[in-house]
């Protein structure tokens, strides 16, 4: 009973051991994904708020009419709308 005792202690103290060793290298890993991430959003290219609203203020002066944007172009007849739900051709549908 004595060296059962022994053996368990020091599979007991190795397991320990190498289970902190890799729960730290999984956390150094998530750090080193996280600082990649930080390090790839900080080289993203940044516009101020105002231009990006002006550039899409452009983009839908030069477009063609968009049916989305009513107040731009006015409203639009339910003929020319493709987003328009479809009319029924009566009140009842047969199965």
């Amino acid at each position: 009973m004595n060296s059962t005792t022994a053996s368990y202690e020091m599979r007991g103290s190795g397991d320990g051991r190498s289970k902190k060793q890799t729960m730290a290298e999984l956390k150094l890993r998530r750090l080193q994904e996280l600082n990649l991430r930080l390090k790839e959003d900080l080289d993203r290219r940044r516009i101020p708020v105002t231009q990006a609203a002006a550039d899409l203020i452009d983009f839908t002066d030069k477009e063609p009419k968009d049916f989305m944007v009513p107040s731009k172009w006015g409203s639009i007849d339910k003929r020319d709308d493709p987003y328009a739900p479809p009319q029924s051709s009566g009140c009842c549908s047969v199965m």
